[in-house]
């Protein structure tokens, strides 16, 4: 699947601490696969700069399946959408509200937003906030909340240093099953969630750059394995 993340700068780099938090499905990295609502979103951050910028992605989702991440999905809006939204919109949890790796669903557009208030306020009651969402516009967000799921997001316009990246992760997680008997899920957890990861995703420091194996050791004497 192609998906589009619009914003007022070029993304080199995805980190999810530096998104903002009390989003829809919580803080994370945000793609929708209409690439439409990327463009108004780009134009939208981009309003006291330059330009904005669509970047595009290839989102593995068979990948997804396989590796067992834990994902949720809203298929419509509907009252669990409703009540998830509010629940990571409320800026008094400081604390993450879930633990999923990707969410995907509709999204709370400014309308929304405005009526969620309302919602909120008591001047609507969730019945009738709910009926009128039946006739909203089709919208659609992904969002990737972990390190460990961005694994699954190729930039496109990336490709050699993702696919680098990808040379060396798949020999390193194979390397955990046979090494511990990690079954494949297990193993791409403890990788792709370590700060061995997280330093070979800034590119400032080239460690894509080493043998797979280097990389390796790093991680062995982070975990104490």
């Amino acid at each position: 699947m192609i998906v589009y993340h619009g914003s007022y700068t070029e993304i080199s780099q995805i980190d999810i601490s530096k998104c903002e938090p009390h989003r829809d499905f919580g803080q994370g990295f945000y793609v929708t696969k209409f690439r439409q609502h990327a463009e108004s979103w780009a134009k939208r951050k981009s309003r006291f700069k330059h330009k904005g910028f669509i970047s595009e992605y290839e989102f593995y989702y068979s990948e997804l399946v396989s590796r067992k991440c834990k994902t949720k999905q809203f298929v419509t809006y509907n009252e669990e959408w409703l009540d998830f939204v509010v629940l990571n919109r409320n800026d008094k949890n400081p604390t993450p509200s879930h633990d999923y790796d990707i969410v995907e669903g509709p999204v709370a557009d400014d309308k929304v937003q405005n009526r969620i208030i309302d919602y909120l306020n008591g001047d609507i009651t969730k019945t009738v906030f709910l009926e009128e969402l039946r006739w909203h516009e089709e919208t659609h967000q992904i969002c990737f909340c972990t390190v460990a799921s961005l694994q699954f997001l190729k930039q496109l316009n990336s490709s050699k240093l993702v696919s680098k990246f990808l040379h060396i992760g798949e020999p390193i997680v194979e390397k955990l099953v046979t090494d511990f008997g990690f079954d494949e899920t297990t193993a791409t957890d403890k990788f792709f969630s370590s700060k061995t990861f997280s330093k070979l995703a800034d590119t400032s420091n080239q460690l894509y750059k080493k043998e797979w194996t280097e990389v390796y050791n790093l991680l062995m004497n982070e975990l104490k394995m």
